[in-house]
C-alpha cells in the first residue's frame, strides 16, 4: 500500500523542481568505449565522462580485474577492519603513497565517502573548518559532520582565507582548512602554494581534495607537483574514479595520520570494503600513469585545443565549463550539442551556484584531435547567439 501523503510530498516536490528546469533524470548509457556512449539507440561522442585518460576501458585494467576476481572473489565480504583487508590493498596504498612521497595512505570506497569520513575524524567540536565556497558537496557534508564551526572564504580567494584564520583561529583548538585541487565545475586551480603557506603560519592543517588533477598535472601526480618546491600538504586525498577509470579514493598522509583515520574515520570502519577486481584495475592503472607521460599529458592539450579554436583563454584542466546562466538555457544548448551526435550534460543548481547553469566539457587522451575540432565548431554557434542574447538583455 502507497502512503498517499509521501506520495503527494514527492510528487510535488518533482513537479516545482521540472518547473524550475531542475529536475534530473537517470537515462541508461552503454559506454562502449572512454568517449563513445549509446544512448536512446544513437551513438554519441561524450565530453562529460571525468574518464580522463581512458583507461576505464583498457584492456590491461580488464585483464587485471579478471584475474583478482578469480583469485579473491567478487566482493570484500566485510568491512576493512573485519575481513575485507584483501592484499591487494597494501600493494595499492604502498604504490600510490611512494607517487604522492608520503608514509602512508589509505583506501576509501568513493571520494565522497573519503571526505565525509577524514574531516569529521579529525576535526570536532571546538576546532574550525575554514573551507573554499565552491568546495566539493562532500567536503561541505565532512565539515557539518565534524560538528566544529564552519566558515566559507571567497573561491580561491587565499587572501580572505588568510584574514578569516587571523580573526578567528585562536579561539578555536585545532583548524583544517579545506580546498580542491582542481575545481570539478570551473576547471580552475586553487593556489595551493599561498594556502600552504598560510595555514602554516595559523597553525591549521591543509586538506587538499585533488579528485581532478591526479592523473592528469604534474606528471600524472597531482596538482601539488605542479609546483617548485612544492607546498607542504599533510592531507592529500585523490580519486580512482576518474583519471585512474576504476572506483574509489585515497587519503596520503603521514604514518599516524593515517593510523588515526583508520581508527575514527566511520566512513571506512562501517563500509564493506572495495571488490578485490577494483583494487585490481587501480594498481594497473596507477602504472599506466607512471609509464605513460604522453596519455597523461593529452587531456590538458585537448582542451587547449579545444579553447584555442573557440577564442577562448587557456584552460589550467582538462575541465572546461561555458556558463549560461538560466537553467533551461544550458538544457537547450545541451539538446541542441545531442542532436549534433555530442554528449555534453547541462550542469545546474545546486551543483553550481544560481544563474551559473553550464555545458561543462571535459576531455579525454581518447579524444582524437579531429574530435575536439568538430565538437568547438558545434559549440560556436551557441557562443554567438549567446553573445546575442546577452548584447539584447543590455
Amino acid at each position: 500500500m502507497t502512503n498517499s501523503t509521501l506520495d503527494r510530498f514527492a510528487a510535488d516536490k518533482l513537479d516545482r523542481a521540472a518547473r524550475r528546469g531542475l529536475r534530473r533524470e537517470l537515462r541508461p548509457m552503454h559506454r562502449r568505449n572512454a568517449v563513445r556512449i549509446v544512448s536512446d539507440g544513437r551513438e554519441l561522442l561524450s565530453f562529460c565522462c571525468n574518464d580522463y585518460l581512458g583507461l576505464t576501458h583498457d584492456p590491461r585494467l580488464a585483464e587485471a580485474a579478471a584475474e583478482a576476481l578469480a583469485t579473491y572473489g567478487a566482493g570484500a565480504g566485510a568491512s576493512r577492519l573485519v575481513t575485507g583487508n584483501h592484499p591487494l590493498y597494501d600493494r595499492l596504498e604502498e604504490r600510490l603513497a611512494g607517487i604522492k612521497e608520503t608514509e602512508a595512505c589509505c583506501i576509501f570506497g568513493s571520494g565522497y565517502l573519503a571526505n565525509a569520513g577524514i574531516i569529521p575524524a579529525i576535526a570536532g567540536p571546538g576546532d574550525l573548518v575554514v573551507l573554499d565556497a565552491l568546495a566539493h558537496a562532500s567536503m561541505h557534508m565532512g565539515a557539518r559532520a565534524s560538528r566544529a564551526e564552519i566558515r566559507q572564504f571567497a573561491h580561491n580567494d587565499a587572501g580572505h582565507c588568510a584574514a578569516i584564520l587571523a580573526e578567528e583561529r585562536g579561539r578555536y583548538r585545532y583548524c583544517l582548512v579545506l580546498t580542491e585541487g582542481v575545481f570539478s565545475m570551473d576547471g580552475d586551480r586553487a593556489p595551493l602554494d599561498a594556502l600552504a603557506e598560510i595555514s602554516a603560519a595559523h597553525d591549521s592543517w591543509l586538506l587538499v581534495d585533488d579528485a581532478h588533477g591526479f592523473g592528469v598535472l604534474g606528471g600524472g601526480r597531482g596538482s601539488i607537483f605542479e609546483y617548485s618546491p612544492r607546498p607542504e600538504i599533510p592531507l592529500q586525498i585523490g580519486t580512482l574514479s576518474k583519471a585512474v577509470g576504476a572506483y574509489g579514493a585515497f587519503l596520503c598522509a603521514s604514518a599516524p595520520v593515517v593510523a588515526l583515520v583508520q581508527q575514527r574515520a566511520r566512513s571506512l570502519i562501517y563500509t564493506t570494503g572495495l571488490p578485490p577486481s577494483v583494487v585490481a584495475s587501480s594498481i594497473a592503472a596507477v602504472e599506466i600513469i607512471a609509464s605513460e607521460p604522453e596519455r597523461v599529458a593529452a587531456p590538458l592539450r585537448q582542451a587547449r585545443r579545444f579553447c584555442a579554436r573557440l577564442g577562448l583563454g587557456a584552460p589550467e584542466s582538462p575541465i572546461v565549463p561555458i556558463v549560461l546562466g538560466e537553467e533551461n538555457r544550458a538544457l537547450a544548448a545541451s539538446a541542441t550539442l545531442e542532436r549534433e551526435g555530442f554528449l555534453v550534460t547541462a550542469i545546474r543548481p545546486p551543483t553550481v551556484p544560481a544563474g551559473t547553469s553550464r555545458l561543462r566539457f571535459t576531455f579525454s587522451a581518447a579524444h582524437e584531435d579531429g574530435d575536439v575540432d568538430r565538437v568547438a565548431d558545434a559549440v560556436r554557434p551557441l557562443m554567438a547567439q549567446e553573445a546575442t542574447a546577452a548584447a539584447s538583455a543590455t
